[in-house]
C-alpha cells in the first residue's frame, strides 16, 4: 500500500506536489470514483484517470478590466496570478464562468461601489437534482463561518440578507437546468439556497451531498457600469442530457 498522491506522481511522471494538487482539485479518479484524499492508502497497482483541466481564456479586455472565462477546478486567485491583475470578485473553485479582474484603482473603486449598492446584475446557470416547474425566489439570510478548512455557509436568522431568483429552463428525467439571478453575493449563496429547497446542485459535495465529475454551477453573465459579459455553458452540461448548443442562450 502507498499514498495515493505518490502512486499518481509515478504514473503521470509529475512531482508529488503536483499530484496532490490534482487530487485536491477533484480531477483524479480510480475505479470510476473520485479520489478525495491525497494521502489515502491505495494499492501500488492502482490505475488513475486524470480529468484534463481546460485553460482560461479572455472574453474582453480594455484599459479598465479583463473579463476571463474561468474553468472549473481552478481558483479565482490562480486566475489573478496568471493574468497578473487583481480580482474584482471571486467564484468558487468548482464554479466556471465569467470572472472579472480590474486594471486600475480608480475603476476598481467605482466597480466595488456598484457591488455594495447591489447594482451588479449576475446570472448563473445550475444543473440540479430534482424537478422545478415554476419560478421561485428564495429570500433567506446566510451566515458564513470561516475556518481552517475554508468557509461554510448556512441559512440563519443571524446571517446577512440573501436573495436568489430561480427560473427553470429545461427538465430531463429528474434533473432541472436552472437560471439563477442573485441580488446579493453571499459566500456559497446559490449552493445553500438551492440545497435548502431540495434542489441540490449536481456535484456539490459540500451542500448537496452528491458527487459528479464537476459541480454544475456556471457564472453565465455579469453586467455593471455599462459592461456586459457572457460565458456560454461548457460542454459538460450537455453530458447530463440537456440539449445545449455551443452558444446556448438563456
Amino acid at each position: 500500500m502507498e499514498k495515493a498522491y505518490k502512486i499518481l506522481a509515478l504514473q503521470e511522471g509529475i512531482s508529488n506536489n503536483d499530484a496532490k494538487d490534482l487530487i485536491d482539485s477533484g480531477l483524479v479518479y480510480a475505479k470510476g470514483q473520485k479520489v478525495v484524499i491525497a494521502r489515502a492508502l491505495m494499492s501500488e497497482n492502482t490505475k488513475f484517470s486524470v480529468q484534463k483541466l481546460p485553460k482560461p481564456s479572455v472574453i474582453f479586455e480594455d484599459e479598465n478590466l479583463i473579463a476571463v472565462n474561468k474553468p472549473a477546478f481552478i481558483t479565482s486567485e490562480k486566475i489573478s496570478e496568471i493574468y497578473k491583475t487583481p480580482l474584482l470578485h471571486r467564484l468558487d473553485k468548482e464554479t466556471s464562468g465569467v470572472l472579472v479582474l480590474v486594471k486600475n484603482d480608480e475603476f476598481a473603486k467605482k466597480a466595488i461601489n456598484e457591488f455594495k449598492k447591489m447594482a451588479v446584475k449576475k446570472v448563473y446557470v445550475a444543473a440540479v437534482r430534482g424537478i422545478l416547474s415554476e419560478e421561485i425566489s428564495v429570500n433567506e439570510p446566510i451566515l458564513t463561518i470561516k475556518g481552517k478548512g475554508g468557509a461554510t455557509s448556512k441559512i440563519s436568522p443571524n446571517g446577512k440578507m440573501a436573495i436568489s431568483h430561480i427560473t427553470p429552463l429545461m427538465v430531463v428525467g429528474k434533473k432541472t437546468l436552472l437560471k439563477v439571478g442573485i441580488d446579493t453575493g453571499r459566500t456559497h449563496q446559490i449552493r445553500v439556497h438551492l440545497a435548502s429547497i431540495n434542489l441540490p446542485i449536481i456535484g456539490d459535495e459540500k451542500y448537496g451531498k452528491n458527487r459528479a465529475n464537476r459541480m454544475f454551477l456556471h457564472a453565465y453573465e455579469i453586467e455593471f457600469l455599462g459592461y456586459k459579459f457572457r460565458s456560454f455553458l461548457p460542454d459538460e452540461f450537455g453530458s447530463l442530457g440537456f440539449e445545449i448548443s455551443k452558444k446556448f442562450e438563456i
